[in-house]
């Protein structure tokens, strides 16, 4: 999951390659939703084997309401920092 900042707007998607395309959301070049919102920290992430588990979690978790997408979240990251320097 990507924000701008704490308690802002949350962006889920799907990557082979999860560094490189952080560095695109960084460098502006990632989806035209980030772009438009400015998110370029990566809050959350999950590993899978199969590139179809990530399609169908990425799926399900879109569909969560937004409490269970923060919660989520401050399980693993109660401050919200950047995860892209552990990933890096």
């Amino acid at each position: 999951m990507m924000t701008s900042k704490r308690g802002g707007v949350l962006y889920i998607g799907v990557t082979a390659d999860l560094p490189a395309r952080i560095m695109q959301h960084k460098h502006g070049k990632g989806s035209t939703f980030c772009r438009r919102y400015g998110l370029d920290r990566l809050v959350y992430a999950e590993p899978h084997a199969e590139i179809a588990d990530a399609i169908a979690r990425e799926k399900a978790m879109k569909a969560w309401k937004r409490p269970w997408k923060i919660e989520q979240i401050e399980t693993g990251n109660p401050e919200w920092d950047d995860l892209f320097e552990q990933i890096h």
